[in-house]
């Protein structure tokens, strides 16, 4: 079956990744030469008017008539699409895909002219750690733990729900981490990002009690500062996490508000002043919301000269970004809605203070209305990335919970599904905002992927997935081990650096020969990618550069054999199956075991 007509973003498609607001770009389209395709036309909406350019034939190559268009760089964001007009009529091939009815204009590929992210997240692989977890120095053993917590020994069980959920101590500490950077480097990543290190009533610490000074349970400032020169040495990236939506309650702008009416820290919050009572995130009391309409929120938070936006950015600790806690609904209460203004201006003091700084958003659900401005670079895709492959892969009857704790959580779904959610989530944003975001399989709040698909052979499919799509690959530490987690609390589990019976050794080689093959293949950090076959069991796609391309092929399950023409001859990169080698036809075939992950390198 030939591939149809195909564009994206990247830089095989739109050879110019940085646009400037008034420039004139040139686009390309790929179409089958044997295609029913006579004339191409773009269709841009510049200040919100439609306009059709006619695309002229630039070359012939493989089979292929690729055609030019320009396009003004009009807006900030500016939309377009392509008309193909053959025999039969017109199809409009737009982001979703090709289709051949009148489809609304979101959909439609995107020019962004924003300044555009760091160039060194294209190519970063991070790995999440949540400190009380991570590893413990030998100067923890010295520290007593608070009086909110319980103490338990590294060996103790995680409990996953409950009051003792969030107050289980473990002692993990920012030195630990230090000690053992070198797992990470034989693991292949090449950026480190931290949950929450700042003072607070809980384990995972989401619940600042102040953003002045690092956890002295973590060993302080000092302790930071020793981490970032070991990470900075391996010419890594160190990441924060900041809380933008609530404190804690016992964060001192919270208890000067609610014990004195008349403070100037009661502006920062939603305080009732009949009742008295205030707004917290989902109910929960002990996190107060923080109220973005406050110029002094702001002063303090983001753009004073020692706003703790600012300070953790600087040296010695010289964070390269931070990951923002509930993105989704900073700024959003009621009629309030100061998302996008606070997001320009995390963007903007980030940016001022570091160029080269990433701001990334949590969002658990539709984030495609958040990105695309000048404010978060990119977001957690779970629902663009992690729930469709959880959902394909998922493995058993018993329930999995999907991020957000939909009724019945993650079902059971085939690749043709699973390929529509990815596809509907990634057509609505840019291509920049998609490459941006972090593709994860679980996190601290999720459950773990070896839970979710029940085996290591799978866990490896969904590894080579989130190791060859695009997107910033994060792992979450210890899935590389084949931990285990049924929820989000019940997967922070101590990673278990004195029980190697614990150790899944061929989990970890697969992620290690995986995160190699991203480091190692240039499509597969900076190509496009055009999906070639899906079948109930079966993810075929290519990623495209014009260095060369990447052949993968996933597998749920065994099946028949897959035919496919179009392909030329490739090496196996990843996997062990065949060469790819084209019979008289033109027709390739690929292995029928399963589960499996196979790549190949094509000229």
């Amino acid at each position: 079956m030939p591939l149809p007509p195909h564009h994206d973003g990247s830089a095989t498609y739109v050879p110019e990744q940085e646009p400037a607001l008034g420039q004139t770009v040139p686009v390309f389209v790929r179409v089958p030469a044997d295609a029913d395709v006579r004339q191409v036309h773009v269709r841009t909406t510049g200040d919100g008017e439609p306009r059709f350019a006619e695309a002229s034939v630039d070359r012939r190559a493989g089979g292929d008539v690729w055609w030019r268009a320009d396009v003004e760089v009009r807006n900030p964001v500016s939309n377009y699409r392509f008309m193909l007009t053959g025999g039969t009529g017109y199809r409009w091939l737009n982001a979703a895909g090709l289709v051949d009815h009148d489809v609304p204009d979101n959909g439609d590929f995107k020019l962004v002219s924003y300044a555009p992210p760091p160039a060194w997240a294209r190519d970063a692989v991070i790995y999440q750690i949540f400190p009380d977890r991570f590893a413990r120095s030998a100067a923890a053993d010295g520290r007593t733990a608070p009086d909110w917590a319980i103490a338990c020994d590294w060996d103790t069980p995680v409990i996953g729900r409950g009051p003792e959920t969030p107050r289980q101590f473990y002692g993990g500490d920012l030195d630990g981490i230090t000690e053992r950077l070198d797992h990470l480097d034989r693991l292949g990543v090449n950026s480190v990002y931290l949950t929450p290190i700042f003072p607070a009533r809980s384990n995972h610490r989401y619940d600042a009690a102040s953003f002045d000074t690092v956890d002295p349970l973590l060993g302080g400032d000092a302790a930071l500062a020793r981490l970032a020169a070991a990470v900075r040495a391996r010419g890594w990236r160190l990441l924060g996490d900041i809380t933008s939506n609530h404190t804690g309650d016992a964060h001192e702008w919270f208890t000067r508000a609610a014990s004195d009416v008349n403070a100037h820290e009661r502006e920062l919050y939603y305080f009732d002043e009949a009742t008295g009572d205030y707004e917290s995130w989902s109910g929960v009391k002990s996190l107060p919301k923080l109220n973005w309409g406050s110029a002094e929120l702001r002063r303090r938070f983001a753009t004073a000269g020692d706003s703790l936006l600012r300070r953790w950015l600087r040296p010695p600790y010289g964070l390269d970004g931070w990951r923002v806690d509930v993105a989704n609904m900073t700024g959003r209460r009621g009629a309030d809605a100061y998302t996008h203004e606070v997001a320009r201006l995390l963007r903007e003091v980030v940016a001022d203070t570091r160029p080269d700084g990433l701001l990334l958003a949590e969002h658990g659900h539709d984030h495609t209305g958040d990105l695309d401005r000048d404010g978060w670079h990119g977001t957690m895709n779970y629902v663009g990335f992690t729930d469709p492959i959880w959902s394909w892969l998922r493995r058993g009857d018993a329930p999995v919970p999907n991020f957000l704790g939909t009724p019945g959580g993650a079902p059971r779904r085939d690749a043709g599904a699973v390929l529509a959610t990815m596809n509907t989530y990634r057509s609505l944003i840019s291509w920049r905002s998609y490459v941006h975001s972090w593709q994860l399989l679980g996190s601290h709040d999720s459950a773990r992927i070896r839970t979710v698909v029940g085996d290591a052979a799978r866990q490896e499919v969904a590894a080579g997935l989130l190791a060859t799509m695009p997107g910033t690959p994060v792992v979450f530490a210890g899935d590389e081990l084949g931990l285990t987690g049924s929820n989000g609390e019940g997967s922070r589990t101590p990673m278990p650096w004195h029980r190697p019976e614990r150790w899944d050794q061929h989990t970890f080689a697969a992620y290690r020969s995986l995160l190699a093959l991203r480091r190692g293949e240039p499509a597969l950090r900076h190509g496009g990618l055009r999906w070639v076959h899906a079948d109930p069991d079966t993810l075929v796609f290519l990623r495209e550069a014009p260095t060369g391309s990447v052949l993968v092929l996933a597998r749920r399950a065994p099946g028949a054999p897959l035919r496919l023409s179009g392909l030329p001859a490739g090496e196996n990169i990843h996997g062990g199956g065949p060469a790819l080698r084209p019979d008289p036809t033109g027709v390739v075939t690929l292995p029928a075991d399963g589960p499996t992950f196979q790549a190949w390198r094509l000229p």
